[in-house]
């Protein structure tokens, strides 16, 4: 059962509702509304605001957006189970119709009655309309979902009364849960490390240690906060968690990922280890407590760029089936869907009503469920108007930049499309952050030796001011990251030559070509303990990096115990061992954990003086004292051939000296140190090329280095301080 609410919390429901509830009786049910008995009451008219099913002291109120629909039904299902609605609310066109809006009142109705929506109107294609009377839709609002066993995209898209095998909405009061007092725990970006992980995949393998029950929930992954603790991350970002349709995907796989949303309310209720109807908002609130109370952020990954209903061939399982012309883009011959997002159909976001929507979405998951920010999946599809035209200042944008509820917020910018929209270092606005796939490649250039990489790898290191320092921005614009869901792990990156996407069912094509990965030699695992050193040692480089360059750094589950895809760099569609996280490389790659933990003890002490006083990434840079170095000091080969570099930074702040080596010459290099101070001298943090434990030191027991040079091995990360 939901805990009590706090008596401040309820003092502020109950105005909103009580006002809300005097409007709604003031309002005489008119003799015209189709009102069906209920225990002896009668629905009234309702009011078009909020949106979705509100729970009012009496009862519940209902208001559904349709600018083109006819008639508008609502449904009333006994249970999860029933087949059938057990009643049937037919809205009067006038009295529960105000502008495009639909509503009703329904009296001593309650949190976890379940429901959905029939909407009539054309079935015209070629004018964008696909109204389907018979089908069962979900609310666009819909805090719940239930998915019935017998639920079929099929059976969404065919004719026929599909009531039986509907997904349903589930009236919530978002308002009768306890916090405790928590709230979002707005960190400085400066001291934030992302963990982007997937909530069924981190406790779903049976080695978990997470009861059966719990293994892969919202509740498992409380269990496993104190591994990420140990582990120093203090953010994780979380795969889509709106609730989606798993089965969105390719006959024989699943949609594992869920970049396949049917509701920017609901949380997805698979990941639930309770079954009542309400249970996945209760247990994700419990995560996110739990994960507050541990210090951890949590942003979530947001489809706002397309749904699951698909193109002209899809399901009608909500939007299309009540504003198709307004939810999505269309193509000059509106019968079809324009795709800009390589998944069917494009979401309008331009759109008012979608505008509205979003902005509602995103103040419901930082108001009633405490997040802490959002990654934008596809996020430039969010500047394109409803012809699909890039906009010089796209209405949404901006709309969520000034919302007064989302100040503070973090917000993150996958800045491209599937279209070949690419805006890294352009995207619109003043607070967002960005996905910096420049810096992903750059990196992944310089450590397998690519020719003319040393000059870029040395921008992405200082948070990549020649992409973004136009903007007059902080560092941490940047997010930088090597890996993420989409492609190779950190482990397949340095195993793997090519993709092996087979067990995907499309003849390896799908997934991206363009890697840029090394096998260190042997594709695939390897018994050569020389083949594994080097792999180990192309982890901890790529590692280093991340954490050390100006930005907001990001790394992927299980990055930090080589977690594989046996070369699959397009999992999506894989719900089970290969795209789980195994326990067992917790113990099989301790190294790697151990140095992990090491370096990102180290990274979350980070300044932050530069982003509480909003000093620009090019400021930053221009009153820093820095050098740059190759082999010898003060002589920077910035030449296609180049493979290496050195860095020497001062911090006065901290009263401190850097120096950084990075070797991406596949030969051993001596290099030339600056003369330090004569009462502190240069002690080594982390050589890659070492053996464990000599690749990095606990902080206080860093060594002493003596000598005019520094011997950096093969492939290797350095770094000395003094």
């Amino acid at each position: 059962m939901p805990k009590p609410v706090p008596r401040a919390r309820v003092s502020k429901a109950v105005v909103s509702k009580t006002v809300i509830s005097k409007a709604l009786s003031s309002k005489a049910a008119s003799p015209k509304a189709s009102a069906v008995a209920s225990k002896g009451k009668l629905e009234k008219p309702g009011l078009p605001a909020p949106l979705g099913a509100t729970v009012m002291d009496d009862g519940v109120n209902f208001s559904l957006f349709s600018s083109t629909a006819t008639g508008v039904e609502l449904l009333l299902f006994a249970d999860k189970r029933a087949t059938k609605p057990s009643r049937v609310i037919r809205l009067d066109p006038v009295t529960n119709h105000t502008y495009h809006y639909w509503h009703v009142f329904v009296p001593d109705l309650k949190p976890g009655q379940i429901y959905g929506y029939r909407v009539d109107g054309p079935q015209d294609p070629s004018r964008g309309l696909r109204f389907d009377a018979e089908k069962v839709l979900l609310d666009p609002y819909g805090r719940g979902i239930v998915v019935p066993g017998k639920y079929t995209r099929t059976a969404a898209h065919e004719q026929g009364d599909n009531a039986a095998s509907a997904m349903k909405s589930v009236v919530a009061d978002s308002g009768r849960y306890d916090w405790e007092g928590d709230e979002p725990l707005r960190r400085p970006a400066a001291r934030t490390i992302i963990y982007e992980m997937h909530v069924r995949g981190f406790t779903r393998h049976p080695n978990s240690g997470v009861a059966a029950k719990k293994r892969g929930t919202y509740a498992g992954l409380i269990e496993k906060i104190p591994y990420l603790q140990d582990l120093g991350v203090n953010a994780v970002e979380l795969l889509p968690i709106f609730a989606f349709d798993v089965h969105d995907s390719p006959p024989g796989v699943v949609n594992y990922w869920g970049y396949a949303p049917i509701s920017f309310f609901a949380p997805h209720p698979a990941y639930s280890s309770r079954q009542e109807p309400l249970g996945p908002l209760d247990e994700f609130r419990d995560m996110v407590k739990a994960l507050h109370k541990a210090g951890i952020e949590v942003i979530l990954d947001v489809v706002f760029s397309h749904t699951s209903e698909g193109n002209h061939d899809g399901p009608t399982n909500c939007f299309r089936g009540i504003d198709n012309s307004s939810y999505y883009i269309l193509e000059p011959d509106r019968t079809w869907y324009s795709n800009y997002t390589g998944c069917g159909n494009t979401l309008n976001a331009n759109h008012p009503a979608v505008r509205r929507m979003i902005i509602d979405s995103l103040r419901y998951w930082v108001r009633e469920m405490h997040v802490d920010g959002f990654r934008f999946d596809l996020a430039s599809i969010l500047t394109r108007d409803h012809q699909g035209h890039v906009l010089p200042n796209p209405p949404v944008l901006w709309d969520i930049e000034s919302d007064p509820e989302l100040a503070g917020i973090k917000l993150f910018a996958e800045a491209w499309d599937a279209a070949g929209l690419y805006q890294v270092g352009s995207f619109i606005g003043d607070s967002w952050r960005e996905w910096n796939g420049k810096f992903r490649d750059d990196v992944r250039d310089f450590f397998r030796g690519d020719p003319g990489s040393t000059g870029r790898i040395a921008d992405r290191m200082l948070g990549s001011n020649q992409v973004y320092g136009h903007k007059r921005r902080e560092a941490e614009q940047s997010v930088n990251f090597v890996t993420c869901h989409d492609g190779f792990t950190l482990n397949d990156l340095v195993s793997y030559n090519e993709k092996h996407n087979d067990i995907n069912g499309e003849q390896n094509r799908d997934g991206a070509n363009d890697n840029r990965s090394w096998n260190c030699g042997a594709e695939g695992p390897s018994d050569d303990p020389a083949i594994e050193a080097l792999r180990n040692r192309q982890v901890k480089n790529f590692l280093t990096v991340t954490m050390l360059s100006l930005g907001v750094p990001m790394f992927a589950m299980g990055d930090e115990v080589r977690r594989t895809q046996h070369g699959n760099n397009n999992a999506y569609c894989h719900d089970d061992e290969s795209a789980w996280f195994n326990w067992e490389d917790v113990k099989r790659h301790a190294e790697i954990h151990r140095f992990t933990k090491l370096l990102l003890a180290r990274r979350v002490l980070r300044d932050v003086s530069h982003e509480q006083n909003r000093v620009s990434l090019s400021e930053m840079l221009e009153q820093s004292t820095s050098a740059w170095h190759g082999v010898k000091l003060n002589q920077p080969d910035w030449g296609d051939d180049s493979r290496c570099l050195a860095f020497g930074a001062e911090m006065p702040r901290q009263n401190m000296k850097f120096h950084f080596i990075f070797n991406g010459y596949w030969q051993p290099l001596e290099f030339e140190l600056p003369e330090p101070s004569a009462d502190r001298p240069w002690r080594r943090w982390i050589d890659t090329a070492l053996a464990s434990p000599d690749d990095i030191i606990d902080w206080e027991q860093a060594p002493p280095i003596s000598g005019a040079l520094y011997g950096a091995g093969s492939r290797s990360v350095v770094v000395l301080f003094a």
